[in-house]
Protein backbone atom coordinates (compact mmCIF):
# COMPACT_ATOMS: atom_id res chain seq x y z
CA UNK A 1 0.00 0.00 0.00
CA UNK A 2 1.23 3.56 -0.63
CA UNK A 3 3.56 4.65 2.35
CA UNK A 4 1.80 7.34 4.40
CA UNK A 5 -1.66 5.17 5.43
CA UNK A 6 -2.33 3.64 8.77
CA UNK A 7 -0.66 0.71 8.55
CA UNK A 8 -0.37 -2.44 11.18
CA UNK A 9 1.22 -4.74 12.55
CA UNK A 10 -0.23 -8.18 13.74
CA UNK A 11 1.80 -9.25 17.35
CA UNK A 12 1.67 -12.53 19.29
CA UNK A 13 2.30 -12.95 22.64
CA UNK A 14 2.36 -16.43 23.63
CA UNK A 15 2.60 -16.44 27.69
CA UNK A 16 2.59 -19.45 29.60
CA UNK A 17 -1.64 -18.92 29.95
CA UNK A 18 -2.04 -19.20 26.12
CA UNK A 19 -1.22 -16.91 23.27
CA UNK A 20 -2.72 -13.05 23.00
CA UNK A 21 -3.13 -12.33 19.04
CA UNK A 22 -3.44 -8.08 18.92
CA UNK A 23 -3.39 -5.67 16.05
CA UNK A 24 -1.29 -2.46 16.81
CA UNK A 25 -0.40 0.51 14.00
CA UNK A 26 2.94 1.02 13.49
CA UNK A 27 3.53 3.83 16.47
CA UNK A 28 2.08 0.67 19.05
CA UNK A 29 -1.50 2.13 19.54
CA UNK A 30 -3.38 -1.14 20.28
CA UNK A 31 -5.99 -1.53 18.18
CA UNK A 32 -7.86 -5.16 19.20
CA UNK A 33 -6.60 -8.63 20.25
CA UNK A 34 -8.20 -12.31 20.78
CA UNK A 35 -6.85 -14.66 23.30
CA UNK A 36 -6.37 -18.04 23.91
CA UNK A 37 -6.21 -20.33 27.00
CA UNK A 38 -3.61 -23.19 26.40
CA UNK A 39 -3.08 -26.14 29.18
CA UNK A 40 0.17 -26.20 31.52
CA UNK A 41 1.23 -29.44 32.66
CA UNK A 42 3.24 -29.90 36.09
CA UNK A 43 5.35 -33.44 36.80
CA UNK A 44 6.82 -34.74 39.77
CA UNK A 45 10.63 -33.64 40.28
CA UNK A 46 10.29 -30.20 38.83
CA UNK A 47 8.23 -31.11 35.22
CA UNK A 48 6.81 -27.90 33.58
CA UNK A 49 5.80 -28.64 29.97
CA UNK A 50 3.32 -27.33 27.29
CA UNK A 51 2.20 -28.75 24.08
CA UNK A 52 3.52 -26.88 20.86
CA UNK A 53 0.62 -27.77 18.92
CA UNK A 54 -1.37 -26.69 21.40
CA UNK A 55 -0.05 -23.06 20.73
CA UNK A 56 -0.29 -23.21 17.40
CA UNK A 57 -3.78 -24.14 17.21
CA UNK A 58 -4.30 -21.59 19.77
CA UNK A 59 -2.34 -19.02 17.88
CA UNK A 60 -4.53 -20.22 14.50
CA UNK A 61 -7.59 -19.66 16.23
CA UNK A 62 -7.37 -16.32 17.79
CA UNK A 63 -5.04 -14.57 14.66
CA UNK A 64 -8.54 -16.36 12.53
CA UNK A 65 -10.99 -14.71 15.18
CA UNK A 66 -9.30 -11.21 15.64
CA UNK A 67 -8.65 -10.93 11.22
CA UNK A 68 -12.15 -12.23 10.48
CA UNK A 69 -13.39 -8.98 12.63
CA UNK A 70 -12.21 -6.78 9.85
CA UNK A 71 -11.20 -3.75 12.31
CA UNK A 72 -8.75 -2.89 9.76
CA UNK A 73 -8.21 -3.39 6.08
CA UNK A 74 -6.46 -6.40 5.67
CA UNK A 75 -4.06 -4.94 3.18
CA UNK A 76 -3.06 -2.33 5.46
CA UNK A 77 -1.10 -5.20 7.58
CA UNK A 78 2.59 -5.35 6.71
CA UNK A 79 4.07 -7.45 9.02
CA UNK A 80 3.89 -10.05 11.73
CA UNK A 81 5.73 -10.37 15.12
CA UNK A 82 6.01 -13.06 17.90
CA UNK A 83 7.59 -12.67 21.75
CA UNK A 84 7.10 -15.72 23.89
CA UNK A 85 7.80 -17.10 27.25
CA UNK A 86 11.50 -17.18 27.32
CA UNK A 87 13.81 -20.00 28.54
CA UNK A 88 12.03 -23.54 27.03
CA UNK A 89 12.88 -25.53 24.43
CA UNK A 90 11.07 -27.38 21.87
CA UNK A 91 13.18 -30.35 20.13
CA UNK A 92 12.16 -30.32 16.24
CA UNK A 93 13.51 -32.99 13.34
CA UNK A 94 14.56 -31.47 9.69
CA UNK A 95 10.81 -31.53 8.83
CA UNK A 96 9.86 -28.75 11.95
CA UNK A 97 8.14 -31.30 13.96
CA UNK A 98 8.06 -31.10 17.79
CA UNK A 99 9.18 -34.59 19.17
CA UNK A 100 7.87 -34.15 21.95
CA UNK A 101 6.43 -31.10 24.70
CA UNK A 102 8.23 -27.94 25.14
CA UNK A 103 10.25 -28.11 28.14
CA UNK A 104 9.25 -24.81 29.96
CA UNK A 105 10.82 -21.91 32.19
CA UNK A 106 9.17 -23.26 35.26
CA UNK A 107 10.96 -26.84 34.62
CA UNK A 108 13.93 -27.52 36.59
CA UNK A 109 14.57 -31.41 36.04
CA UNK A 110 17.91 -30.16 34.50
CA UNK A 111 19.51 -29.43 37.58
CA UNK A 112 21.52 -32.34 38.12
CA UNK A 113 22.82 -32.16 34.83
CA UNK A 114 23.31 -28.30 35.40
CA UNK A 115 25.71 -29.47 38.23
CA UNK A 116 27.87 -32.13 36.04
CA UNK A 117 29.09 -29.36 33.33
CA UNK A 118 29.96 -26.29 36.00
CA UNK A 119 31.81 -28.71 37.83
CA UNK A 120 35.63 -28.50 38.51
CA UNK A 121 38.82 -28.80 40.14
CA UNK A 122 38.82 -25.32 41.80
CA UNK A 123 35.32 -24.24 43.03
CA UNK A 124 33.49 -21.41 43.75
CA UNK A 125 30.04 -21.40 44.94
CA UNK A 126 29.46 -24.48 42.82
CA UNK A 127 31.20 -23.27 40.05
CA UNK A 128 34.64 -24.42 38.15
CA UNK A 129 36.76 -21.12 38.41
CA UNK A 130 38.48 -21.26 34.85
CA UNK A 131 34.52 -22.16 33.54
CA UNK A 132 33.01 -19.07 35.41
CA UNK A 133 35.42 -17.01 34.28
CA UNK A 134 34.88 -17.79 30.89
CA UNK A 135 30.90 -17.80 31.28
CA UNK A 136 31.06 -14.32 32.55
CA UNK A 137 33.67 -12.63 30.14
CA UNK A 138 31.39 -13.59 27.30
CA UNK A 139 28.04 -13.92 28.51
CA UNK A 140 27.77 -11.64 31.29
CA UNK A 141 26.32 -14.41 33.65
CA UNK A 142 26.19 -18.45 33.91
CA UNK A 143 24.06 -21.09 33.84
CA UNK A 144 21.44 -21.11 36.71
CA UNK A 145 21.79 -23.84 38.90
CA UNK A 146 18.27 -24.01 39.61
CA UNK A 147 18.35 -26.03 36.36
CA UNK A 148 15.31 -23.89 34.54
CA UNK A 149 17.66 -22.24 32.39
CA UNK A 150 17.85 -23.54 28.17
CA UNK A 151 20.80 -25.46 28.66
CA UNK A 152 19.46 -27.16 31.47
CA UNK A 153 16.48 -28.53 29.57
CA UNK A 154 18.48 -30.08 26.41
CA UNK A 155 20.71 -31.73 29.00
CA UNK A 156 17.89 -33.07 31.13
CA UNK A 157 16.90 -34.55 27.23
CA UNK A 158 20.07 -35.34 26.29
CA UNK A 159 20.93 -37.12 29.51
CA UNK A 160 17.47 -38.71 29.85
CA UNK A 161 15.50 -39.03 26.95
CA UNK A 162 18.24 -39.73 24.47
CA UNK A 163 15.93 -40.89 21.84
CA UNK A 164 14.78 -37.46 21.47
CA UNK A 165 18.16 -35.80 21.65
CA UNK A 166 19.58 -37.57 19.03
CA UNK A 167 16.58 -37.46 16.92
CA UNK A 168 16.87 -33.85 17.17
CA UNK A 169 17.53 -31.82 14.28
CA UNK A 170 17.31 -28.18 16.14
CA UNK A 171 16.68 -27.16 19.96
CA UNK A 172 14.17 -24.07 19.57
CA UNK A 173 12.80 -21.47 21.82
CA UNK A 174 9.06 -21.20 21.85
CA UNK A 175 9.41 -17.70 19.87
CA UNK A 176 11.63 -19.55 17.45
CA UNK A 177 9.65 -22.81 17.37
CA UNK A 178 6.47 -20.18 16.31
CA UNK A 179 8.42 -18.33 14.15
CA UNK A 180 9.74 -21.94 12.23
CA UNK A 181 5.75 -22.27 12.09
CA UNK A 182 4.96 -19.14 10.39
CA UNK A 183 7.62 -18.87 7.84
CA UNK A 184 9.96 -22.59 8.05
CA UNK A 185 13.29 -21.07 9.11
CA UNK A 186 15.03 -22.81 11.75
CA UNK A 187 16.79 -19.35 13.57
CA UNK A 188 17.12 -17.83 16.81
CA UNK A 189 17.71 -13.91 17.57
CA UNK A 190 21.16 -12.56 19.83
CA UNK A 191 18.59 -12.41 22.78
CA UNK A 192 16.84 -15.42 22.54
CA UNK A 193 19.76 -17.58 22.43
CA UNK A 194 21.18 -16.01 25.75
CA UNK A 195 20.03 -18.57 28.53
CA UNK A 196 21.95 -21.34 26.45
CA UNK A 197 24.60 -20.04 28.03
CA UNK A 198 26.75 -20.93 24.54
CA UNK A 199 27.68 -17.37 23.09
CA UNK A 200 29.73 -14.68 22.90
CA UNK A 201 27.83 -11.40 23.71
CA UNK A 202 30.43 -8.96 24.06
CA UNK A 203 29.61 -7.20 20.89
CA UNK A 204 25.84 -7.51 21.05
CA UNK A 205 25.81 -6.00 17.44
CA UNK A 206 27.46 -9.45 16.23
CA UNK A 207 26.64 -12.23 18.78
CA UNK A 208 27.91 -15.65 17.74
CA UNK A 209 28.93 -19.26 19.64
CA UNK A 210 31.65 -19.36 21.51
CA UNK A 211 33.20 -23.45 20.57
CA UNK A 212 34.66 -23.26 24.00
CA UNK A 213 31.96 -22.66 26.03
CA UNK A 214 29.55 -25.04 23.43
CA UNK A 215 32.27 -28.00 24.36
CA UNK A 216 31.48 -27.26 28.04
CA UNK A 217 27.84 -27.50 27.72
CA UNK A 218 28.17 -30.96 26.16
CA UNK A 219 25.60 -30.29 23.41
CA UNK A 220 26.04 -30.62 19.46
CA UNK A 221 26.70 -27.64 18.28
CA UNK A 222 24.91 -28.68 14.64
CA UNK A 223 21.24 -29.02 17.01
CA UNK A 224 21.55 -24.98 17.80
CA UNK A 225 19.80 -22.68 15.54
CA UNK A 226 21.62 -19.93 13.40
CA UNK A 227 21.71 -16.08 15.11
CA UNK A 228 19.90 -13.39 13.17
CA UNK A 229 19.37 -9.74 15.15
CA UNK A 230 15.97 -8.95 16.65
CA UNK A 231 15.11 -6.50 13.72
CA UNK A 232 15.95 -8.68 11.06
CA UNK A 233 13.21 -9.95 8.90
CA UNK A 234 13.20 -13.54 8.87
CA UNK A 235 11.22 -14.40 5.55
CA UNK A 236 7.70 -13.66 4.43
CA UNK A 237 4.78 -15.69 6.11
CA UNK A 238 3.96 -19.48 4.61
CA UNK A 239 1.79 -19.47 1.90
CA UNK A 240 -0.52 -21.92 3.68
CA UNK A 241 -0.29 -19.80 6.78
CA UNK A 242 -1.21 -16.83 4.82
CA UNK A 243 -3.98 -18.23 2.93
CA UNK A 244 -5.57 -19.93 6.23
CA UNK A 245 -5.83 -16.70 8.22
CA UNK A 246 -6.45 -14.66 5.55
CA UNK A 247 -3.32 -12.40 5.10
CA UNK A 248 -1.27 -10.90 2.46
CA UNK A 249 1.13 -13.53 1.31
CA UNK A 250 3.92 -11.09 1.03
CA UNK A 251 4.00 -10.17 4.66
CA UNK A 252 6.96 -9.66 6.49
CA UNK A 253 8.09 -11.94 9.26
CA UNK A 254 10.27 -10.10 11.71
CA UNK A 255 12.51 -12.32 14.49
CA UNK A 256 11.64 -10.89 17.13
CA UNK A 257 12.63 -11.48 20.88
CA UNK A 258 11.19 -12.81 24.09
CA UNK A 259 8.57 -11.75 26.67
CA UNK A 260 11.07 -9.96 28.79
CA UNK A 261 12.81 -8.21 26.12
CA UNK A 262 9.31 -7.30 24.27
CA UNK A 263 8.18 -5.87 27.83
CA UNK A 264 10.94 -3.70 27.97
CA UNK A 265 10.09 -1.95 24.79
CA UNK A 266 6.47 -2.32 25.13
CA UNK A 267 6.27 -0.31 28.50
CA UNK A 268 7.46 2.56 27.12
CA UNK A 269 10.86 2.51 29.91
CA UNK A 270 13.27 2.44 27.08
CA UNK A 271 16.22 4.97 28.20
CA UNK A 272 19.06 3.81 30.29
CA UNK A 273 18.20 3.54 33.75
CA UNK A 274 14.31 3.97 33.13
CA UNK A 275 12.36 0.56 34.82
CA UNK A 276 9.30 -1.16 34.35
CA UNK A 277 7.98 -3.99 37.13
CA UNK A 278 6.05 -6.27 35.52
CA UNK A 279 3.28 -8.50 37.52
CA UNK A 280 1.89 -11.33 35.27
CA UNK A 281 2.31 -15.17 36.39
CA UNK A 282 5.81 -13.98 36.77
CA UNK A 283 7.40 -10.75 37.69
CA UNK A 284 10.14 -8.84 36.68
CA UNK A 285 11.92 -5.74 37.74
CA UNK A 286 14.71 -4.13 34.27
CA UNK A 287 16.23 -1.52 32.90
CA UNK A 288 18.25 -0.61 29.79
CA UNK A 289 21.99 -0.12 31.01
CA UNK A 290 25.20 1.34 29.50
CA UNK A 291 27.37 -1.56 30.43
CA UNK A 292 28.20 -4.99 30.69
CA UNK A 293 27.67 -5.97 33.94
CA UNK A 294 27.23 -9.40 36.15
CA UNK A 295 25.82 -9.85 40.01
CA UNK A 296 26.43 -13.69 40.43
CA UNK A 297 25.48 -13.80 44.12
CA UNK A 298 21.85 -12.66 43.23
CA UNK A 299 21.50 -13.89 39.60
CA UNK A 300 21.33 -10.42 37.98
CA UNK A 301 23.49 -9.90 34.90
CA UNK A 302 23.13 -7.00 31.92
CA UNK A 303 22.33 -8.93 28.79
CA UNK A 304 21.66 -7.95 24.74
CA UNK A 305 18.32 -6.20 24.62
CA UNK A 306 16.02 -6.29 21.70
CA UNK A 307 16.78 -2.65 21.18
CA UNK A 308 20.63 -3.00 18.82
CA UNK A 309 23.30 -1.37 20.98
CA UNK A 310 22.11 -1.69 24.08
CA UNK A 311 22.28 -3.82 27.66
CA UNK A 312 19.11 -5.03 29.97
CA UNK A 313 19.29 -5.72 33.10
CA UNK A 314 17.96 -8.88 33.13
CA UNK A 315 15.74 -10.33 36.85
CA UNK A 316 12.83 -12.73 36.88
CA UNK A 317 10.90 -13.45 39.69
CA UNK A 318 8.91 -16.83 39.59
CA UNK A 319 5.42 -16.51 40.90
CA UNK A 320 3.71 -13.49 41.15
CA UNK A 321 -0.28 -13.53 39.47
CA UNK A 322 0.34 -16.81 39.92
CA UNK A 323 -0.33 -16.48 43.67
CA UNK A 324 -3.82 -15.13 42.81
CA UNK A 325 -4.37 -18.01 40.80
CA UNK A 326 -3.43 -20.71 43.37
CA UNK A 327 -5.03 -18.83 46.06
CA UNK A 328 -8.15 -19.10 43.53
CA UNK A 329 -7.70 -22.63 42.02
CA UNK A 330 -6.35 -24.52 44.99
CA UNK A 331 -8.08 -22.85 48.19
CA UNK A 332 -11.28 -21.06 47.27
CA UNK A 333 -12.77 -22.62 44.21
CA UNK A 334 -10.86 -26.27 44.62
CA UNK A 335 -13.35 -28.88 43.15
CA UNK A 336 -13.59 -31.35 46.17
CA UNK A 337 -16.42 -32.53 48.94
CA UNK A 338 -16.52 -29.10 50.37
CA UNK A 339 -16.89 -26.71 47.07
CA UNK A 340 -19.87 -25.13 47.52
CA UNK A 341 -19.32 -21.87 45.51
CA UNK A 342 -19.41 -21.85 42.12
CA UNK A 343 -16.34 -19.38 40.49
CA UNK A 344 -17.88 -15.70 39.59
CA UNK A 345 -16.98 -14.81 36.36
CA UNK A 346 -15.16 -11.75 37.98
CA UNK A 347 -13.48 -13.32 40.67
CA UNK A 348 -10.46 -11.05 40.22
CA UNK A 349 -12.62 -8.19 40.32
CA UNK A 350 -13.74 -9.44 43.59
CA UNK A 351 -10.61 -10.32 44.87
CA UNK A 352 -9.17 -6.60 43.74
CA UNK A 353 -12.37 -5.12 45.95
CA UNK A 354 -11.74 -7.42 49.18
CA UNK A 355 -8.29 -6.43 48.79
CA UNK A 356 -8.96 -2.75 48.76
CA UNK A 357 -11.16 -2.87 51.81
CA UNK A 358 -8.26 -4.38 54.07
CA UNK A 359 -6.14 -2.04 56.02
CA UNK A 360 -2.50 -2.04 54.54
CA UNK A 361 -0.31 -4.46 56.42
CA UNK A 362 -3.58 -7.25 55.93
CA UNK A 363 -3.23 -7.95 59.82
CA UNK A 364 0.23 -8.23 59.96
CA UNK A 365 -0.01 -11.54 57.92
CA UNK A 366 2.51 -11.73 55.18
CA UNK A 367 2.47 -14.03 52.21
CA UNK A 368 5.56 -15.12 50.94
CA UNK A 369 5.22 -16.23 47.02
CA UNK A 370 8.22 -18.47 46.61
CA UNK A 371 5.98 -21.18 45.42
CA UNK A 372 8.18 -23.20 42.55
CA UNK A 373 11.59 -21.76 44.35
CA UNK A 374 13.12 -18.36 43.15
CA UNK A 375 15.14 -16.79 40.53
CA UNK A 376 16.36 -13.49 41.97
CA UNK A 377 17.52 -11.65 44.50
CA UNK A 378 18.04 -15.69 45.74
CA UNK A 379 18.47 -18.31 42.74
CA UNK A 380 17.04 -21.34 45.03
CA UNK A 381 14.38 -23.68 43.33
CA UNK A 382 13.81 -25.00 46.79
CA UNK A 383 12.55 -22.08 48.88
CA UNK A 384 8.60 -22.36 49.50
CA UNK A 385 5.70 -19.68 49.79
CA UNK A 386 3.46 -19.74 52.98
CA UNK A 387 1.07 -17.36 55.11
CA UNK A 388 3.02 -16.71 58.28
CA UNK A 389 1.60 -14.98 61.80
CA UNK A 390 -1.68 -16.18 61.41
CA UNK A 391 -3.95 -15.81 64.48
CA UNK A 392 -7.60 -16.88 65.38
CA UNK A 393 -8.06 -13.18 63.92
CA UNK A 394 -7.40 -13.61 60.29
CA UNK A 395 -10.03 -13.88 57.80
CA UNK A 396 -10.12 -14.65 54.04
CA UNK A 397 -9.72 -11.08 53.32
CA UNK A 398 -6.99 -10.86 55.04
CA UNK A 399 -5.35 -13.50 53.40
CA UNK A 400 -6.20 -12.01 50.20
CA UNK A 401 -4.50 -8.75 50.54
CA UNK A 402 -1.43 -10.41 52.03
CA UNK A 403 -1.19 -12.11 48.79
CA UNK A 404 -1.08 -8.64 46.67
CA UNK A 405 1.42 -7.40 49.38
CA UNK A 406 3.43 -10.44 49.38
CA UNK A 407 4.36 -9.75 45.80
CA UNK A 408 4.69 -6.37 46.63
CA UNK A 409 7.21 -7.19 48.89
CA UNK A 410 9.11 -9.44 46.63
CA UNK A 411 9.59 -7.09 44.19
CA UNK A 412 10.94 -4.28 46.60
CA UNK A 413 13.07 -7.05 47.56
CA UNK A 414 14.40 -7.30 43.99
CA UNK A 415 14.44 -3.65 43.31
CA UNK A 416 17.11 -2.74 46.27
CA UNK A 417 19.43 -5.43 44.37
CA UNK A 418 18.75 -3.51 41.00
CA UNK A 419 19.88 -0.31 42.31
CA UNK A 420 22.66 -1.30 43.92
CA UNK A 421 23.47 -2.59 40.37
CA UNK A 422 23.05 0.51 38.29
CA UNK A 423 24.27 2.02 41.60
CA UNK A 424 21.19 4.64 41.91
CA UNK A 425 17.50 5.28 42.71
CA UNK A 426 14.92 3.76 40.47
CA UNK A 427 12.43 6.95 40.38
CA UNK A 428 9.10 6.62 38.90
CA UNK A 429 8.88 2.90 37.65
CA UNK A 430 6.43 2.01 34.70
CA UNK A 431 4.18 -0.90 35.75
CA UNK A 432 2.52 -3.72 33.02
CA UNK A 433 1.24 -6.96 33.01
CA UNK A 434 -2.04 -8.46 33.56
CA UNK A 435 -1.39 -7.85 37.76
CA UNK A 436 -0.42 -4.08 36.27
CA UNK A 437 -4.90 -3.68 35.35
CA UNK A 438 -5.38 -3.90 39.41
CA UNK A 439 -5.60 -0.38 40.43
CA UNK A 440 -5.47 -1.88 44.38
CA UNK A 441 -2.12 -3.86 42.89
CA UNK A 442 -0.35 -0.55 41.22
CA UNK A 443 -0.97 1.66 45.07
CA UNK A 444 0.04 -0.92 47.33
CA UNK A 445 3.64 -1.43 45.19
CA UNK A 446 3.64 2.01 45.25
CA UNK A 447 3.60 1.84 49.09
CA UNK A 448 5.77 -0.86 49.47
CA UNK A 449 8.51 0.14 47.02
CA UNK A 450 7.84 3.70 48.23
CA UNK A 451 8.32 4.89 44.76
CA UNK A 452 5.58 6.74 42.47
CA UNK A 453 4.05 3.89 39.77
CA UNK A 454 3.13 4.59 36.92
CA UNK A 455 0.39 2.43 35.16
CA UNK A 456 1.13 1.87 31.03
CA UNK A 457 -2.54 2.34 29.42
CA UNK A 458 -3.21 -1.25 28.36
CA UNK A 459 -0.53 -3.04 30.41
CA UNK A 460 -1.85 -6.34 29.73
CA UNK A 461 -1.17 -5.54 25.93
CA UNK A 462 2.90 -4.41 26.90
CA UNK A 463 4.73 -7.61 25.56
CA UNK A 464 2.83 -7.28 22.49
CA UNK A 465 3.01 -3.55 21.87
CA UNK A 466 6.79 -4.50 22.10
CA UNK A 467 6.53 -6.89 19.63
CA UNK A 468 4.82 -4.61 17.36
CA UNK A 469 7.20 -1.61 18.00
CA UNK A 470 10.25 -3.53 17.33
CA UNK A 471 8.66 -4.67 14.15
CA UNK A 472 7.94 -0.77 13.22
CA UNK A 473 11.65 -0.45 14.08
CA UNK A 474 12.87 -3.20 11.46
CA UNK A 475 10.90 -1.61 8.67
CA UNK A 476 11.78 2.05 9.24
CA UNK A 477 8.66 3.04 10.95
CA UNK A 478 9.65 4.18 14.19
CA UNK A 479 12.98 4.95 16.33
CA UNK A 480 13.42 4.47 20.37
CA UNK A 481 13.29 7.71 21.08
CA UNK A 482 9.66 7.60 19.58
CA UNK A 483 8.48 4.88 21.23
CA UNK A 484 9.42 7.03 24.59
CA UNK A 485 7.52 10.19 23.58
CA UNK A 486 4.86 7.71 22.50
CA UNK A 487 4.04 5.90 25.19
CA UNK A 488 0.40 6.62 27.69
CA UNK A 489 0.34 6.68 31.27
CA UNK A 490 -3.07 5.81 32.18
CA UNK A 491 -2.11 6.78 35.73
CA UNK A 492 0.30 7.18 38.39
CA UNK A 493 0.15 6.04 41.98
CA UNK A 494 2.00 8.01 44.60
CA UNK A 495 3.15 6.33 47.78
CA UNK A 496 0.50 6.79 50.94
CA UNK A 497 3.07 8.73 53.54
CA UNK A 498 0.95 6.97 56.33
CA UNK A 499 1.57 3.23 55.48
CA UNK A 500 5.45 3.60 55.42
CA UNK A 501 5.85 2.44 58.93
CA UNK A 502 3.61 -0.53 58.48
CA UNK A 503 5.12 -1.55 54.69
CA UNK A 504 8.60 -0.93 56.30
CA UNK A 505 7.93 -3.00 59.35
CA UNK A 506 6.63 -5.62 57.59
CA UNK A 507 9.33 -6.06 54.72
CA UNK A 508 11.91 -6.40 56.80
CA UNK A 509 10.08 -9.63 58.14
CA UNK A 510 9.66 -10.76 54.71
CA UNK A 511 13.64 -10.65 54.21
CA UNK A 512 14.12 -12.48 57.51
CA UNK A 513 11.23 -14.96 56.67
CA UNK A 514 13.55 -16.44 53.88
CA UNK A 515 16.56 -16.62 55.83
CA UNK A 516 15.12 -18.41 58.93
CA UNK A 517 13.21 -20.54 56.58
CA UNK A 518 15.38 -21.94 53.46
CA UNK A 519 17.10 -24.45 55.65
CA UNK A 520 13.92 -26.77 56.15
CA UNK A 521 12.63 -26.07 53.14
CA UNK A 522 15.73 -27.18 51.49
CA UNK A 523 15.61 -30.46 53.44
CA UNK A 524 12.15 -31.06 52.69
CA UNK A 525 12.03 -29.97 48.66
CA UNK A 526 15.70 -31.67 47.56
CA UNK A 527 14.81 -34.72 45.50
CA UNK A 528 15.59 -38.01 47.59
CA UNK A 529 18.33 -40.06 46.42
CA UNK A 530 17.38 -43.51 45.85
CA UNK A 531 19.15 -46.43 47.73
CA UNK A 532 20.79 -48.60 45.77
CA UNK A 533 21.43 -52.25 47.43
CA UNK A 534 23.41 -54.46 45.91
CA UNK A 535 22.95 -58.39 45.65
CA UNK A 536 24.46 -61.27 47.52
Amino acid sequence: MPYGKTEYIIAIDLGTSGPKVSLFDTNGQFVDSEFENVPLLLFPNGGAEQRPEDWWSAITKAAKRLLTKRTVPTDAIIAINCTAQWSGTVPVDEDGNNLMNCVIWLDSRGAEHIKRITSGPIMFKGYSIPKLIRWLRLTGGAPSHSGKDSIAHILYIKNELPEIYNKSYKFLEPKDYINLKLTGRFAASFDSITLHWVTDNRDISNVKYDDKLVKISTIDRQKLPDLLPTVEILGPIKKEVAVEWGLPENLSVVIGTPDIQSAAIGSGAVRDFESHFYIGTSSWLICHVPFKKTDLFHNMASIPSALPGKYLLATEQECAGACLNFLKDNIFYHQDELQKETEPQDVFEVLNRIAQGVPAGSGKVIFTPWLLGERTPVDDHHIRGGFHNLSLNTTREHLIRAVFEGVAYNGRWLLGYAEKFVKRQLDAINIIGGGAQSKVWCQICADVFDRPIRQVKHPIQANARGAALLASMALGRVTVDEIAERTHIANTFEPTPENRDIYDELFKEFTRIYSSTKGYHARLNRPKKVKRYSRR
